[in-house]
């Protein structure tokens, strides 16, 4: 079926491989009849890539079909879990509001999940309603859209359904429900719920069943679920280089908010960092600062070790070679987030030097990054206005950056590394300007954009959602986008949304 195939109602896979394959790691269940929905926001360019006409989103029956409640050739089901939260581990966490409504073929024939999140409450509820906010869910459809636009792999909102139900928070809210697209829900905690049944087997299928859908080069391999361990790891390090470039912090990096795929996903207490300080912390309940911007590479490693841990039995017969192999694996992540993150940073300063060692260019890096967090300088701003420099236009640079020794040393030795020559340095400059974006969601737009669409005001959102879709490119009449928090947005904090 052609890249161009346009229709009208989501192309479900023949084969529900979840389900058919993974007895044990799912209820069944359907999602809460919604009286009288109301399509509040439509994803148009993720709806041409599952090959469906847009428009058909906002017709009853997309409506209906949008919300689990149109008739299906397959189960829906709510997905078992558990997973280590701020570090203690829940043998039972799922689905406690969100229901598998399929797997879809886009219009390429890639195999994707479609899921809901605020469905209502399903046997994972642990006593909650099942329901979700406006805002919250929003805010997924922003960040999901903003770090597809710059590069990363990610989650996606299809769709944010108005339930025109109030829910109870800390004050009455309008009702949504998210419809999330994603490689899969594949999760860390999926594993650990699979390895916490005693059921080897169990283990066994899922590892299969990763393997066929995320990493079929691992089948292969002699050793396939130790490869499959370094493939979720290098997937990982590539992910979390990638927050680490863009200043963005995922806030809840718990095991069961860590894919298998390598796709970023839950957008609950997340932000964009904006004065660069490697100990920011956006989450409401982060008290310790576990999930701060610098401890990401460490959370990502010590996840893993948890992934290693639920495979041992398949690794080998001898618990201590499997405990060998999986303890080598798991530590060979330091050194692959360490290649994928210089990797990054040199391309984000221009250091195109091929003789120039990772060591050195770490040095440069890591001089650039402690002046930034000294001076509390804007993240994007700051790497976004190197290219200026490099082009010998320092307006923007000086515009943000004291004149102080320490900034003057670091300016020196960085341009030191970069070509001399100004018909190379041009090409050089457009190059960073290709990596450093000069448009992420900063947080006092997002909150704007959620209060509004609340209160039922969507302006905002769209005016932000059509800036971010361009992040490496000004816009006309982009000013205020660029700008950081107004005064009074220090003590900056998110919430989860439950």
């Amino acid at each position: 079926m052609g890249r161009g195939y346009r229709a009208h109602m989501i192309r479900w896979a023949p084969r529900q491989t979840f389900v058919d394959e993974l007895e044990g790691m799912f209820e069944g269940w359907r999602a809460d009849r919604v009286e009288s929905p109301g399509l509040l926001v439509a994803n148009a360019d993720l709806a041409t890539e599952l090959g469906l006409d847009p428009e058909w989103l906002g017709t009853p029956d997309g409506v209906a079909t949008l919300l689990g409640a149109a008739p299906l050739p397959h189960r829906t089901v709510a997905q078992a879990y558990a997973g280590h939260q701020f570090g203690s581990y829940s043998p039972r966490l799922g689905d406690g509001r969100a229901l598998l409504l399929g797997e879809a073929l886009t219009a390429d024939d890639r195999r994707v999940d479609i899921h809901l999140k605020g469905s209502g409450r399903t046997t994972f509820s642990r006593g909650g309603d099942g329901k979700a906010a406006v805002g919250p869910m929003v805010r997924e459809y922003i960040i999901g859209e903003s770090l597809h636009a710059l590069g990363l792999p990610t989650t996606r909102a299809l769709a944010v359904v108005a339930t025109n139900e109030t829910i109870a928070r800390d004050r009455p809210l309008p009702g949504a429900v998210l419809v999330r697209v994603a490689a899969s829900h594949l999760r860390v905690g999926s594993f650990q719920y699979a390895a916490s049944t005693g059921d080897t087997a169990l283990v066994r299928r899922l590892a299969d069943h990763a393997i066929a859908r995320h990493h079929p080069q691992c089948a292969a391999d002699p050793q396939p679920y130790l490869a499959l361990i370094e493939a979720v790891s290098a997937a990982q390090a590539r992910l979390i280089s990638q927050w680490m470039a863009i200043g963005f912090i995922h806030g809840v990096m718990n095991t069961d908010n860590m894919t298998i795929s390598g796709e970023s996903i839950d957008f609950g207490p997340c932000a964009f960092m904006e004065a660069h300080d490697p100990r920011a912390v956006f989450s409401s309940i982060d008290h310790g600062g576990r999930y701060a911007y610098g401890q990401q590479p460490g959370i990502a490693q010590w996840n893993l070790a948890r992934f290693a841990e639920t495979l041992l039995p398949l690794l080998h017969d001898d618990v201590q070679e499997a405990i060998r192999l999986a303890t080598e694996a798991v530590e060979h992540f330091a050194d692959l987030f360490r290649l994928e993150y210089v990797a990054r940073m040199r391309a984000k300063l221009g250091l195109v030097d091929p003789h120039m060692s990772g060591d050195d260019a770490v040095s440069i890096v890591n001089s650039l990054l402690s002046s930034m967090t000294s001076h509390k300088i804007d993240h994007t701003l700051a790497f976004r206005s190197l290219s200026g420099v490099v082009r010998g236009e320092r307006r923007a640079f000086d515009a943000l950056f004291p004149d102080t020794d320490d900034v003057r040393q670091w300016t020196q030795r960085w341009l030191a590394a970069v070509p001399a020559d100004l018909s190379i340095r041009q090409g050089i400059a457009d190059g960073m300007d290709a990596v450093n974006p000069v448009h992420v969601p900063r947080n006092h737009l997002v909150e704007e954009a959620l209060a509004a669409a609340t209160a039922g005001d969507l302006a905002p959102l769209h005016e932000l959602v059509g800036i971010l879709r361009s992040p490496f490119e000004r816009l006309p009449g982009d000013e205020r986008h660029l700008r950081p928090a107004p005064e009074g947005w220090e003590g900056y904090m998110t919430f989860c949304g439950t």
